[in-house]
């Protein structure tokens, strides 16, 4: 092996590890606070919701879609959880209940949209579906903010474990992540259905042709990106202390797809994994945690940011059109 493809492996498996340690090394040469131990934890904290929604985002990548409603959805579940605080609701089990059941189902409708509707790509059918969302989640609290919540449905998005003297503790929402991306890693790679979604992204006709209902896939997938939502939802109940359905328009989409596409999947489908979409994930929480640190004002930060996320889908076009030539010349 030469040693160009040499460093062209390294950079392709551990180019995202190195770009968040550069950028980590950067935020704590401008601001000394960004390595403090309390910080750090805020930034787990920060990184537990984008990571949770992107876990469900990169599955419908992988077969080939996107799901531009995942912010939505989680908001309209936080809604859905003031409204029934509201209404004297406090049964955490109850709350919690309704919050799966809610996100799962406006998951599943997307991928019915899809599959039964055949409409042409999901940017059409969950475009449209954020809209009706965010109207949902201001008629849910009556276009007002919700709060109040009891420590039960506030506990995984405020509570910190393993705290000792001056540690605060890691937050419980991250751990939760750990676990949700382990389960979901051995998922997508050790079981029938988790490969057989990476082969409806690879190729339909292919995947049919094998046997594999596309449609019941794809419906999984989107029904998978609202269950995520859903505890995306509760965890940002108790991060923020608030349901507020204004919140609907907050980047989380865009976070999510360039946690996603930063992290090695591709919007051409069949590509990603969960180790990569982590590391986007703090990638993103990182850069907005030291853009903060920094005090840049909003304006600042949707610039960053945007640019982010122009930069990782050139990257995937770069990245598909690396592997389409290595393709081309091996065949020769």
């Amino acid at each position: 092996m030469t040693k160009e493809k040499s460093r062209g492996n390294i950079l392709s498996k551990f180019g995202t590890v190195i770009a968040l340690i550069l950028l980590c090394v950067i935020l704590a040469i401008l601001t000394p606070n960004f390595l403090k131990v309390s910080n750090l934890m805020n930034v787990l904290k920060q990184t537990a919701v984008n990571a949770i929604i992107a876990t469900g985002m990169l599955v419908c990548l992988i077969t080939g879609g996107i799901d531009l409603s995942v912010g939505a959805n989680a908001v309209t579940v936080t809604c859905l959880i003031g409204l029934l605080h509201t209404r004297g609701v406090s049964n955490v089990f109850v709350l919690v209940a309704a919050a799966l059941a809610c996100g799962t189902f406006i998951g599943y409708i997307n991928g019915s949209l899809l599959t039964k509707l055949r409409l042409p790509h999901p940017f059409v059918s969950t475009l449209g579906m954020k809209n009706i969302l965010a109207g949902v989640a201001l008629l849910l609290v009556n276009s007002k903010m919700v709060s109040g919540f009891g420590p039960g449905i506030s506990w995984l998005g405020s509570a910190s474990l393993f705290t000792s003297g001056s540690f605060p503790g890691v937050p419980a929402s991250f751990l939760l992540v750990i676990i949700v991306f382990v389960l979901m890693q051995i998922f997508l790679t050790k079981t029938p259905l988790g490969r057989s979604i990476y082969s409806v992204g690879g190729n339909r006709e292919a995947a049919r042709l094998s046997g594999i209902n596309s449609d019941n896939v794809l419906t999984f997938a989107y029904t998978l990106s609202g269950f995520m939502c859903a505890i995306a939802g509760i965890i940002l109940i108790g991060r923020g202390g608030i349901a507020n359905g204004a919140n609907a328009i907050q980047p989380y989409d865009t976070d999510a797809i360039a946690a996603c596409i930063i992290g090695g999947a591709s919007f051409a489908g069949g590509k990603g994994d969960m180790k990569g979409t982590m590391i986007g994930s703090l990638i993103i929480a990182v850069l907005r945690n030291g853009l903060t640190l920094l005090a840049a004002s909003g304006a600042i930060q949707n610039v960053v940011i945007g640019s982010v996320i122009i930069l990782a889908v050139y990257i995937d076009v770069v990245r598909e059109r690396l592997e389409a030539e290595r393709l081309r010349l091996a065949s020769k």
